[in-house]
């Protein structure tokens, strides 16, 4: 495996950086509340970078989202990627992805993912349109937590067997504003009778899909799904790294009976440790995205990098307060977003013991399958 990035991907991230460091600052960040960024949305759109995925594939992504992460920049970029832009490139139908993918790619249709740990999401009404090649229903159900559900247009939603169905938010998605640990723009989904076109082509027309990047890929909602966990750990990458690099610019300038806190065997070692957690959860986050690229099985190793960002994500947010001493606990520092996001992605991701369980139970069924 190689995890070094080609010439395109590299490109993208240095891009990226540079987008997030110029208009994800602080200021600009406690500005926009619980919402996010439009002017900082509309700049990663208008150069293409969300556009790009699609070419730059998973391990691409995750080397954005780590940009991302740094800053704790306030876009649904993450959800927009993997809910929509891959996940329409990946299953859907070639009317969906022409419909879909330009949209999505300048910015015009942000998506979010529903596919509820809780509640339940029931589908109905089925009727398909031949011309179209194309599954149309009606969704009934609720969500209790979406993130970045206020600020999207449309919502791929996975029903209580596991189909995808992709519904605009309209009178029949009832959206209600819900708080989270992180400020992202999250809610409630209330779906009554609301109309949605299954991902994907209908079973007569099913021949004209064809996975991106060679990929063999399994169900839409078992990719979607270990898609999601290897984003948002490379996600969790980004939020740790740059919680890491304000408490190490903390203790270089801050002194103590006239030495840097740097200087301190105790401070040193707990840096250490947090950047050895860092690098576990980037190394089996590029893995997981490489390997899905590449059109190899992955999802024992998207279930690795999830329970790396669960398990050491929050060991290294505590580690960016902790070493920031007194100016760690204000709410208002730059680092305690850092601790949110950190947080809030270890709740999203799920326990790591809940992790580890399907991760082994996964193990299992792989090994007794002939």
């Amino acid at each position: 495996m190689d995890f070094t990035p080609t010439e395109e991907q590299a490109a993208a991230r240095d891009l990226a950086a540079r987008i997030f460091g110029d208009l994800a600052t602080p200021e600009r960040l406690t500005a926009a509340g619980t919402g996010s960024d439009p002017e900082l949305w509309k700049a990663l759109c208008a150069a293409g970078l969300v556009g790009a995925v699609e070419e730059l594939g998973l391990l691409g992504l995750v080397l954005l989202l780590e940009e991302q992460g740094r800053t704790t920049a306030q876009v649904p970029f993450a959800s927009t990627c993997v809910y929509g832009l891959l996940a329409v490139a990946a299953h859907g139908s070639p009317e969906q992805r022409e419909r879909l993918l330009p949209g999505i790619g300048d910015g015009s249709v942000v998506v979010c993912g529903a596919f509820p740990a809780q509640g339940s999401v029931r589908s109905g009404g089925e009727r398909r349109d031949g011309e179209r090649a194309a599954v149309h229903g009606e969704l009934t159900g609720t969500v209790p937590v979406v993130p970045w559900l206020r600020d999207a247009t449309h919502v791929l939603v996975a029903d209580d067997h596991g189909e995808l169905w992709l519904t605009p938010v309209t009178d029949a998605t009832h959206v209600e504003p819900v708080e989270l640990t992180a400020p992202w723009s999250a809610g409630r989904l209330t779906l009554d009778g609301a109309a949605a076109e299954r991902l994907g082509a209908t079973e007569a027309h099913a021949d004209v899909l064809a996975p991106t990047h060679g990929t063999v890929l399994p169900s839409a909602h078992a990719d979607v799904l270990a898609t999601a966990r290897t984003a948002f750990a490379g996600l969790q990458a980004g939020v740790c790294a740059g919680s890491l690099a304000r408490a190490v610019a903390h203790v270089n300038a801050r002194e103590q009976f006239g030495r840097p806190l740097a200087t301190r065997q105790a401070v040193q070692l707990r840096a250490a440790d947090a950047y050895m957690d860092i690098e576990a959860i980037r190394v089996t986050a590029y893995e997981a995205a490489w390997r899905r690229d590449a059109g190899l099985p992955y999802a024992t190793h998207a279930l690795t990098a999830a329970w790396w960002a669960s398990e050491a994500g929050p060991r290294v947010v505590h580690t960016g307060q902790h070493l920031h001493g007194g100016a760690g606990a204000d709410l208002d520092h730059p680092v305690h977003r850092h601790f949110l996001w950190g947080r809030q992605l270890d709740a999203y991701l799920g326990s790591g013991g809940q992790v580890l369980q399907e991760l082994g139970e996964l193990i299992v069924s792989e090994e007794a399958q002939p």
